[in-house]
């Protein structure tokens, strides 16, 4: 049987049923609990980065089933982590809003991140538990594979910027993407001289593919308004499929003007997290790309989310890489998901495969990452090739109050 033939046996896949769970009733619950977490570090990375962390999490049923999630600080996955235990790891929404809400203080970008590794591990739970890949849990597969786009290109032998583009597109990559001159090493930045090295450099490396969109560029919030509309003026001819980050993101409503200055694709949001962070860019239309991900979005349910609002808006979704298992994860949400345009970064141009997760744990072949059939994320995680950091088998013992409604949902308080 395949699994996108799955409805007798998500209901009674042999892992359900040797849990007991009750799917064959109208209960929501799975009747597992959370009895404990554990967060690993990653070998070898070592980036001071919160927002692209790559923790492993673990997160074990009394069900005998364990999620694997990535991502998140110490410090914000052992709160959150003791929010968690002794919850039906089911009932992701209902985790989530209590994690989110349950310190009365919205969280910032670095607990979204946190957060959204634990949620990922609980979508792995119950894709596990039902014995189906997740993206057939958010609604089945809408694409057959998600085109990518490279920042670098490892596997290109080329001594050039543009030899090397010309090799990542050859090699079945949708487009190359490149960055600013300058800006390196202790060398002061001249805006007037890189603004004019800039224009160039795009120039030559939009000869070097072809056009037709095959490279875009991430001004990286190192310039002004004034130039950074210069080169954007300066490339509409081009094509470019996009220019990120145009200036600096504190504050959104500037782009507003940006939009009404420059008709070249804009691209924004990897420095954001929830909806509440960037849903003015969508609503406004100031972008055509979100830059959003996994797991800064504060998890799969939250991009989801996110997703329904690019494409009521016409916005196309091309997510910034972090981790290898978030980049795995990305497949089985853009796969599931209708946005108007879905393309995915990968750092050099391949996924990484990091020896603590099995090897098929994503499918990537010429240029593009193709949905994985396994159950749950599809990925295994082998401890021994990790660091242990911390396990939290006990509930916070500050809670704050919980408010709820009399139909059960949670509120502020």
């Amino acid at each position: 049987m395949q699994r996108r033939n799955f409805i007798k046996s998500a209901f009674l896949g042999s892992a359900a049923v040797a849990a007991g769970f009750p799917f064959a009733t109208s209960q929501a619950a799975s009747k597992m609990k959370i009895t404990k977490i554990r967060y690993y570090a990653a070998p070898g990375y070592n980036k001071p980065l919160f927002n692209q962390a790559r923790g492993i999490v673990e997160i074990e049923t009394d069900g005998g089933i364990i999620g694997i999630g990535e991502g998140g600080s110490k410090d914000m996955i052992e709160q959150c982590a003791q929010m968690m235990i002794g919850e039906d790891p089911f009932r992701i929404e209902h985790i989530w809003q209590n994690v989110y809400r349950g310190m009365f203080y919205p969280p910032g970008r670095e607990k979204l991140h946190a957060l959204g590794a634990l949620e990922m591990a609980l979508w792995d739970i119950k894709g596990k538990a039902l014995n189906v890949p997740v993206y057939e849990l958010l609604g089945g597969a809408t694409r057959e594979y998600v085109e990518c786009y490279a920042t670098g290109f490892r596997a290109s032998k080329a001594k050039t910027e543009e030899e090397r583009a010309r090799d990542c597109i050859e090699a079945g990559l949708r487009s190359y993407r490149i960055g600013p001159t300058g800006g390196n090493g202790d060398q002061p930045f001249d805006f007037y001289e890189n603004v004019k090295k800039t224009i160039d450099f795009c120039k030559r490396i939009d000869e070097a593919v072809g056009g037709g969109g095959k490279w875009a560029i991430d001004l990286h919030t190192r310039f002004d308004m004034t130039d950074g509309l210069k080169i954007c003026n300066a490339l509409e001819s081009l094509e470019p499929y996009f220019v990120e980050d145009i200036i600096r993101s504190e504050n959104p409503s500037v782009y507003k003007t940006v939009r009404s200055m420059t008709k070249v694709p804009i691209a924004v949001g990897e420095q954001f997290g929830d909806r509440w962070d960037s849903n003015e860019f969508i609503e406004n239309r100031w972008i055509d790309y979100t830059r959003f991900t996994l797991p800064n979005t504060g998890g799969i349910g939250e991009f989801k989310k996110l997703a329904s609002m690019c494409e009521t808006h016409y916005v196309g979704m091309i997510p910034h890489f972090t981790g290898p298992l978030s980049t795995a994860t990305l497949v089985h949400v853009l796969g599931s998901s209708s946005p108007a345009r879905a393309l995915m970064e990968l750092g050099g141009g391949e996924p990484e495969r990091p020896p603590y997760f099995n090897e098929d744990f994503i499918n990537f072949k010429n240029g593009k990452l193709y949905l994985n059939d396994a159950p749950g994320l599809g990925v295994k995680f082998d401890p021994k090739k990790a660091t242990f950091v911390m396990e939290v088998k006990e509930k916070t013992k500050f809670p704050h109050p919980i408010l709820k409604s009399p139909d059960g949902s949670i509120h502020n308080w």
